[in-house]
Parts: structure tokens; C-alpha cells; sequence
């Protein structure tokens, strides 16, 4: 392993600790359930903002990597093979050194847990803007592993048409500021339609993300849309993993 990659191979340096939500993206095709996003919690289910904030450049790698390790030791003890989705979990690219070497323990602890990488999606988040070739690298190196990979937040920031001229990932997650009331606009519909056929011609997945009431859902089912999530369907699960039976709007 580069000797710069000693820092982000395992999770022992961070001073916190920290645990998972899980929030299921419902397949409307079948009314089954494609896949769980891990998101980070605090250990008493706190939000996101009480974990991030600890998160600083010095310890970025480390928490990147644990971030990997504990949504899959999670997910696999809570059954999640058995219930035949996915899990997705976030990355950042700039926390990765060399796409190779910092897979390492991400594939250990998919073999020790029992998740087949093919099980795995990696979410792409980043606030600032990536170069196109070191992405692509990551991509090629990860989809050449098996696992699947997906634009988290397409249509905000740095994650827009141009990023998708550069690189093909395997799933797009639309930002939820092009999903909130498309039941009655318009434009976000006109550009939520070709997105899905745009999509479809690059053969990449769909997740409409953001959906917080039934009129958006039943609209984007009548785009076309085949992957969602959001509030409306059911809200991160702490520790848990949501059964078919908790979700709303299903199929």
C-alpha cells in the first residue's frame, strides 16, 4: 500500500465515534425495495451536523473509510442480503489517495460481513468541484470491483451536465430542488422528462430524491421515473432497516 494511504486505512485515529441510519429508494416499477442509503448518525441517533462537524482535514480519511466499514458491518447484521436491495454509501473523492489501495478495507469488510461488492453503490458528494479524470479513475476502478456508483445531487453545485459529459456512472440521484412541487410546475417536469430519457440513452439509473408528499410522488411515476426516495416513502431508519410493509406509496 503508497505510504500515503497509511492515514485512511482504517478508522483507529478518529477521536469520536459514530453510527448509521439507514433510508430505503423504493423501485415504483415493482413496489420493491432497490436499495438503503447509509447516513451517518450520532450513537444516540443524533443528526448528521453532530458527527460532520468533528470531521476535520486531519481526520477526513480515516472518517471516510470508517464511514464504509461501519454502514456495511450495520447493514449485514441487520439482514440486508437476505432482503435483496442494495446499500448506498457516500464517498468523497478528494478522501481517496489512490482508488486501489483505499478499497482495501471496504472490500475486507464486505467479505467479512457477507455483502458481495455487486450489493454495494457508491454515492459521489462533494461541495467542490473534481477533476474529471481523477473521478473517472475512482469509477473505473470501483465498477471494475463491482460495485455500482451514482452522482448524489445531480443539478446542484459542481453535479451537472458538464460532470456528465466527463464521466458515466451507473445512477444519477436528482437533487430534490428539481423534485419539491413538480406536481405543479412545468419546467421542473419538462426537465425532469428528458433527464429520464437522457438518462436512459446513456443507460444510466434514475433515483428522484426528495419526495415529501403524494402529489410529487404520482407525478413523477407518471414521467416515468422508476427509483425514488424521500420522506413521503419512509424517513431514515435508525439502526434499522425499513421492511416493504413500513413503506408509503409503494407500486
Amino acid at each position: 500500500m503508497p505510504e500515503t494511504c497509511i492515514g485512511c486505512r482504517d478508522g483507529e485515529a478518529l477521536a469520536f465515534d459514530f453510527s448509521m441510519a439507514f433510508q430505503p429508494i423504493i423501485d415504483l416499477r415493482d413496489g420493491s425495495i432497490f436499495a438503503y442509503e447509509a447516513l451517518v448518525r450520532g450513537t444516540a441517533g443524533e443528526g448528521a451536523a453532530s458527527v460532520l462537524s468533528k470531521v476535520t482535514q486531519d481526520n477526513l480519511y480515516a472518517f471516510d473509510q470508517r464511514c464504509r466499514v461501519k454502514a456495511i458491518e450495520l447493514a449485514g447484521g441487520l439482514g440486508l442480503v437476505e432482503t435483496g436491495a442494495r446499500l448506498s454509501i457516500n464517498f468523497m473523492p478528494r478522501a481517496i489517495y489512490e482508488p486501489r489501495a483505499c478499497i482495501r478495507l471496504t472490500l475486507s469488510a464486505s467479505r467479512r460481513c457477507g455483502v458481495p461488492a455487486e450489493r454495494l453503490i457508491f454515492e459521489f458528494t462533494e461541495g467542490e468541484q473534481i477533476d474529471a479524470d481523477r473521478f473517472n479513475a475512482i469509477l473505473t476502478v470501483y465498477e471494475e470491483l463491482g460495485f455500482g456508483t451514482a452522482i448524489d445531487d445531480f443539478g446542484a453545485g459542481h453535479s451537472g451536465l458538464s460532470l456528465l459529459a466527463d464521466v458515466t456512472p451507473s445512477i444519477l440521484k436528482l437533487d430534490m430542488a428539481l423534485v419539491r412541487g413538480i406536481d405543479s410546475s412545468r419546467s421542473r417536469q419538462r426537465i425532469v422528462r428528458h433527464m429520464l430519457a437522457l438518462a436512459g440513452e446513456m443507460s444510466v439509473e434514475v433515483i428522484c430524491e426528495g419526495v415529501e408528499t403524494a402529489a410529487e410522488l404520482d407525478t413523477l411515476a407518471g414521467l416515468g421515473a422508476g427509483l425514488v426516495q424521500g420522506y413521503h416513502l419512509c424517513r431514515p431508519l435508525f439502526e434499522r432497516l425499513a421492511t416493504p410493509e413500513e413503506i408509503n406509496g409503494r407500486g
